[in-house]
């Protein structure tokens, strides 16, 4: 049996979420054992099995997007598997958009309505240029009615990165200079408040989550950083139709 997250954040009844684990899967080392990518070497068969038993705990199957760092967000209702793009939400019930991670930021979305959901993927240069922005804007409700989780993610302890992030960041908004420190001839970056101050630039203020460091957990998470060749995990949203 498969381990999941329940986000813990003030979310309508009706709009469901979930996020995986590294545990309960049959996937052999490295990508033991819960992993959901089929793209990362793994037996395609393996792969097959955890997403089905994802699948026992969700209305439909996920829309599983093509991941490129960018920021195109699509309709879960419209557009097909495997589109590339970083983002999804939802207008209608039934529809379960999901991102896969194993350091990145994921991002959760709702109205405080329950009306749309959507979730982000947002690695670094997908934050830097635009993702959740694109997300909120493609949602089309006020920022101020929106809710956002953010998910298990490099922690700032352990993200180390070259002066030229740091460089980017703070061009758009020298405010992110408080999200960086230095460490030697590099600087530590702190994803998860990078993700609030565009959060909250772009008006969401009621944001949730955070704290949790996929390098730093090996029993939970995956991590790229730490492993180089592992799996993936899967942070899920949908609304549940009435009665289900």
């Amino acid at each position: 049996m498969a381990d999941f997250l329940i986000p813990d954040w003030p979310a309508p009844a009706h709009v469901r979420a979930l996020q995986t684990l590294r545990t309960g899967g049959c996937s052999p080392a490295p990508w033991a054992s819960f992993n959901l990518g089929d793209h990362v070497g793994d037996e395609p068969a393996r792969v097959a099995a955890n997403r089905a038993e994802l699948r026992r705990q969700l209305p439909a199957e996920p829309l599983w997007l093509q991941q490129v760092h960018g920021t195109v967000v699509v309709d879960a209702g419209q557009a097909p598997q495997a589109a590339t793009a970083d983002a999804s939400f939802a207008h209608e019930p039934g529809l379960v958009c999901a991102v896969m991670t194993a350091d990145c930021l994921p991002v959760l979305f709702c109205d405080r309505a329950g009306s749309v959901v959507a979730a982000a993927h947002a690695g670094w240069r997908g934050l830097l240029d635009g993702i959740l922005e694109s997300t909120i804007a493609a949602m089309q409700r006020p920022p101020a009615d929106l809710l956002a989780w953010l998910g298990p993610a490099i922690g700032p302890e352990r993200f180390e990165v070259g002066g030229e992030v740091r460089v980017a960041f703070v061009a758009h908004d020298a405010q992110a200079a408080a999200s960086f420190r230095p460490h030697g001839d590099k600087w530590l970056a702190d994803i998860y408040s990078l993700a609030r101050q565009r959060l909250q630039a772009a008006g969401v203020t009621n944001i949730h989550g955070g704290g949790h460091c996929t390098v730093s957990d090996a029993e939970r998470y995956f991590s790229y950083r730490r492993d180089g060749v592992t799996g993936r995990m899967a942070t899920l949203i949908w609304l549940e139709a009435p009665g289900g």
